[in-house]
């Protein structure tokens, strides 16, 4: 009698799955229900129950804990699974996030599949992993980091026949970040962490990233940030020299992209009415200068009040950022419009002196006339033509220079037309600073973006 080609698959159906009614093995064998029932319940009681396999291993073998499991060194397998990033802090360089710590090596001692086990894997409390050996890994660049206990502490413990041991830990970590405001609001920031075995160098534990895995470092939600979003994570292994020997580092780089719309609705948006409302001025004539000067300094202060108060929530760095250009430049345009403000009054002021010195000069004349018939005035008079004799004539023809001349064919210019050449300058230095400065800073970033090797998909 030939056996049914299928009978692995049955076999393992028996083993592993619920009881079935009754199994085919051939043709003319029929395996009942409590047949299957009964190899189940005698393999149960004859196999090692977790407890016992735990108290064998560490009890009755003479398991240590100081001692290196296998004196040729231990390959420690890693696996970062981002949970959240909480905060980025631009004022102490520093981000937070909560995170899984997955670590996994080959324990020889811990092999138990001869015990018999009922289960192929057996999952004990964190207290076990007290008696074991570790690699006593931490993050040597964090600020701080701990594991978290609500309620109690958040450590998985698996340990498999083969003697593999897998743990997983809970952890919030506040780490480093590399920040830099040149190109604020429109900036790539890039934060990182190290993780090394703190007690063996790389010839005891190989620290290495989960190679069955494509990412060994990766988000378990889409991670968003009221300012920042991710948008790349890198991992890197570095060989790093100690005073006692070379360190396996797993290096692992977030790259963060500023949320911009933001800034631009909160800084930007609102710096193109001040400087629109000081171009009115131009508008209202020589004759409303209180008016005029009110708009100028009112936009001025309503800018600087706008720059402090994002200022006071960014570091004191020594360099100009994006942002500063900005409000510097926006700033120059306003206190511009105050100084075409003050020629004008200047200028309106000097005409209305002309004009009473005319008025003036009009009644000198009228008496002038009656004083000619006499002796006296015509002595005056003649005098006087003396008196007004063209400095050229009296000193002779100097060169001038050509820009004496246009300085002073502009000097020359009414307050009218200068309030008309200022409605149309001011707007057009306006919208070529701003294709300047939106081109240059876009191109910045594209650069970084570039050097950070940034392919747009998230994480």
């Amino acid at each position: 009698m030939k056996p049914h080609k299928n009978i692995f698959p049955i076999f393992l159906q028996i083993l592993f799955s619920k009881p079935i009614l009754g199994v085919l093995i051939d043709s003319d064998y029929f395996v009942s229900e409590d047949t299957v029932a009964e190899n189940l319940i005698k393999r149960k009681n004859n196999c090692t129950r977790q407890p016992a396999v735990i108290d064998q291993l560490l009890s009755g073998t003479g398991y240590n804990k100081l001692k290196l499991p296998n004196e040729d060194g231990i390959t420690v397998q890693v696996e970062f699974w981002i949970h959240a990033i909480t905060s980025i802090n631009e004022i102490t360089n520093d981000f937070e996030m909560d995170m899984y710590i997955n670590e996994m090596w080959l324990d020889p001692e811990l092999k138990f599949d001869h015990l018999n086990p009922c289960k192929q894997n057996v999952s004990v409390s964190y207290e076990v992993l007290e008696k074991l050996w570790t690699p006593n890994s931490c993050f040597i660049n964090s600020k701080f980091a701990e594991i978290h206990d609500s309620p109690f502490r958040n450590v998985f413990l698996m340990i498999y026949p083969n003697g593999t041991v897998w743990v997983n830990y809970r952890v919030r970590v506040k780490g480093p970040c590399d920040l830099s405001f040149e190109l604020f609001p429109l900036d790539i920031q890039e934060c990182h962490l190290i993780y090394e075995s703190f007690n063996y160098n790389n010839l005891e534990v190989k620290m290495r990233w989960n190679e069955k895995t494509q990412n060994p470092v990766y988000t378990t939600a889409k991670i968003r940030l009221p300012d920042f979003e991710l948008i790349k994570i890198e991992t890197t292994r570095v060989v790093a020299p100690y005073a006692a020997g070379m360190w396996d580092e797993l290096h692992a780089k977030f790259v963060f992209e500023r949320r911009f719309i933001w800034y631009f609705m909160q800084a930007f948006l609102p710096t193109y009415p001040a400087i629109f409302i000081s171009w009115i001025s131009f508008s209202l004539g020589t004759q409303a200068m209180p008016a005029r000067t009110m708009l100028g300094v009112n936009a001025l202060l309503a800018l600087i009040f706008q720059f402090g108060n994002i200022m006071k929530n960014l570091p004191r760095v020594s360099y100009v950022k994006a942002i500063d250009v900005w409000m510097l430049v926006s700033m120059t345009f306003i206190f511009c419009s105050l100084l075409e403000l003050a020629i004008v009054g200047y200028k309106t002021k000097n005409e209305e002196k002309k004009e009473k010195k005319r008025k003036n000069r009009k009644l000198g004349k009228n008496l002038e006339l009656n004083l000619e018939d006499s002796p006296i005035g015509f002595g005056q008079k003649f005098e006087k033509r003396i008196m007004l004799l063209p400095e050229n004539r009296r000193y002779g023809n100097f060169e001038k220079l050509n820009l004496r001349t246009i300085f002073e064919n502009v000097w020359n210019w009414s307050p009218e037309k200068i309030d008309r050449i200022s409605t149309i300058l001011f707007p057009a230095c306006f919208a070529i600073f701003n294709i300047i400065y939106w081109s240059y800073y876009y191109n910045k970033k594209l650069e970084k973006a570039a050097a950070f090797k940034l392919d747009g998909t998230n994480p």
